[in-house]
């Protein structure tokens, strides 16, 4: 800051001013201290800036997957609406384990973000304490915990698997599998199977046509390889319920390997709203959770409290209602 200050001719306070956009700098002079910093190649040491006003300016974030489009989306929003404050985002991700993510939450909170962004309802023991006693709003995503730690912006997984339950009972379809990932890694599939279940039962139907494909995320392959196993042994299923959209590409592509048209003689439906699943042939039916707008929903949320002070938040859910897509690897002559 001394080295601009001097290329500038102005005081090193002069210099600090300028950067934090402070009232008492003049534009001629601002102008002159930004052109004189782009010619040393300065860049302003925040960490150094938060020291005295105590504030980050980034909000702490973890994802299950970096490499998951929905994931990616959701941080897309969160990053997108939190940029009108100034605020950076700080990513980490968990992998789908609990004890990834108690690990992480502790390494990000000792960089004192201003509020932290965690994907899901279910945490260890210690991770659930650490979050509770941070002392900074906490926002938990794509879920509808029972007890949260703090504000929520999410959906229920369960009832929107039960939607689709309810489409394709509709076509005339009942029997019915449920194609899904580890139930004790992927809590989010987890909802989504218990909401197959229940709604399956609520219908009188046989909701025991349940597949493990894997550990999450699920590939395509695991979808090909889980729809293999679950056609040798119930070979007369009628429709498929997949965790993913992923998992539901996969899976269709088994069925064309062994000459089950999609949708005439088993129809296939995913999660997520992928790229894939609208222009593979057939589209996918799938449930669209409109993941950038969780992550959006969220950066409001974040900046509501930050604005209001530390000691306003209260327990907040603001909750986001998922999309049914119908397509044709769902429809047929029955539901005409």
């Amino acid at each position: 800051m001394s080295d601009v200050a001097r290329e500038a001719g102005v005081s090193p306070m002069t210099v600090s001013r300028a950067f934090k956009s402070d009232a008492y700098v003049n534009d001629e002079t601002r102008k002159a201290i930004l052109l004189a910093a782009d010619r040393l190649g300065y860049v302003m040491d925040s960490m150094a800036s938060g020291l005295s006003s105590r504030k980050t300016g980034f909000v702490a974030v973890t994802i299950p997957s970096i490499n998951n489009a929905n994931f990616a989306d959701t941080v897309r929003g969160l990053t997108e609406g939190l940029q009108e404050k100034g605020l950076q985002v700080l990513l980490g991700y968990t992998n789908y384990n609990q004890e990834e993510e108690e690990r992480l939450v502790r390494q990000l909170l000792t960089r004192r973000p201003e509020a932290i962004v965690v994907t899901g309802g279910t945490h260890t023991g210690k991770c659930r304490t650490m979050l509770e006693n941070a002392g900074i709003p906490v926002i938990e995503t794509w879920d509808i915990p029972a007890d949260p730690i703090d504000s929520i912006v999410g959906f229920s997984n369960a009832e929107a698997s039960a939607k689709i339950v309810g489409h394709l009972v509709a076509t005339g379809r009942t029997k019915i599998a449920f194609l899904g990932g580890d139930a004790s890694r992927d809590t989010r599939g987890f909802d989504r199977r218990r909401g197959f279940v229940r709604e399956m039962e609520s219908r009188g139907l046989d909701a025991t046509r349940l597949v493990e494909a894997g550990p999450p995320p699920i590939s395509m392959r695991e979808g090909a390889d889980a729809l293999a196993r679950l056609m040798s042994r119930w070979p007369d299923t009628e429709a498929v319920v997949c965790v993913s959209d992923l998992a539901a590409f996969g899976a269709m592509t088994e069925c064309q390997r062994r000459g089950l048209a999609v949708p005439g003689t088993i129809a296939i439906a995913g999660f997520g709203a992928y790229e894939i699943s609208d222009i593979c042939v057939p589209p996918i039916t799938s449930i669209d959770p409109h993941c950038y707008q969780i992550g959006l929903l969220a950066a409001r949320r974040i900046i509501d409290l930050l604005s209001d002070g530390p000691d306003s938040g209260t327990k907040s859910q603001t909750l986001v209602e998922p999309s049914l897509l119908v397509r044709a690897s769902t429809l047929s002559e029955r539901s005409s």
